[in-house]
C-alpha cells in the first residue's frame, strides 16, 4: 500500500483513472470535508471489496460524480434537485432517485431507486471527473467506528487493506449534509 501526496496525485490524475481505478483499486481520498474509501462506483469487484472492508452490507454508497451532466443524465432532476445542483461543488450529498440503473454498479446502491451524489468543493473531484465515472465515497472506517481525520486514527485493517491512500494531512470537516431531494420535499440532515 502506497501513500500519495497531493501533488503526486495531481500529477498522476490521468494514470490513477486509467490504469488503477479502472482496474477495480480501491483507495482512500481526501475531500472537502473528511478522508472517504472509494473505488470505481461501476466496478462490482471493487464496490464489493469496500462493503468488506468497511463490513457494511446494506446501506447504499454514495459516489462523486464526474460532473453536473452526469447527475442529470443519471438522477430524476426537479425544480430543486436543479437548485442544490447548482450549489455543488460544496459539502452536500443529493440524494436524488436514480433513473438510469446502469449508471453504478448494484452493489453501489443494492438497486434501491436513490443514490447519493456529491461534488466536492475540492481537487480530488477532478480525478472523478478525468475518469469520467462516478467514485464511491463513504468514511474510511468500520461502521459504528469513527472517520479518519489523520493516518494515525485509521482502523489498521483498512490501512491494509486498500491499495493506496492520497493523503494531505489532518482534516477538521465533519461528514457531509445529506440532502433529500426524493420524497417530494426538502429534507436536510446534517451528521
Amino acid at each position: 500500500m502506497r501513500v500519495l501526496t497531493k501533488e503526486e496525485t495531481k500529477i498522476q490524475a490521468g494514470k490513477l483513472g486509467e490504469e488503477i481505478i479502472e482496474r477495480g483499486a480501491v483507495f482512500i481520498h481526501p475531500t472537502d470535508t473528511i478522508y472517504g474509501l472509494g473505488c470505481d462506483a461501476t466496478n462490482d469487484t471493487a464496490v464489493k471489496r469496500i462493503r468488506d472492508i468497511k463490513s457494511r452490507f446494506k446501506k447504499p454508497f454514495s459516489v462523486i460524480a464526474p460532473s453536473k451532466e452526469w447527475i442529470t443524465k443519471n438522477c430524476v432532476v426537479t425544480k430543486e434537485a436543479k437548485e442544490w445542483i447548482e450549489k455543488l461543488p460544496g459539502p452536500y450529498t443529493l440524494i436524488m432517485k436514480l433513473k438510469n440503473k446502469k449508471a453504478v454498479s448494484e452493489h453501489t446502491n443494492f438497486g434501491v431507486d436513490t443514490i447519493g451524489v456529491r461534488i466536492p468543493d475540492h481537487w480530488f473531484s477532478h480525478v472523478a471527473s478525468a475518469l469520467g465515472k462516478p467514485i464511491v465515497t463513504t468514511s474510511a472506517n468500520k461502521v459504528d467506528q469513527d472517520f479518519m481525520t489523520t493516518l494515525d486514527d485509521l482502523n489498521p485493517i483498512i490501512k491494509e487493506s486498500v491499495d493506496f491512500i492520497i493523503y494531505e494531512g489532518e482534516k477538521r470537516g465533519r461528514p457531509s449534509q445529506l440532502v433529500h431531494l426524493d420524497q417530494g420535499k426538502v429534507t436536510i440532515k446534517k451528521r
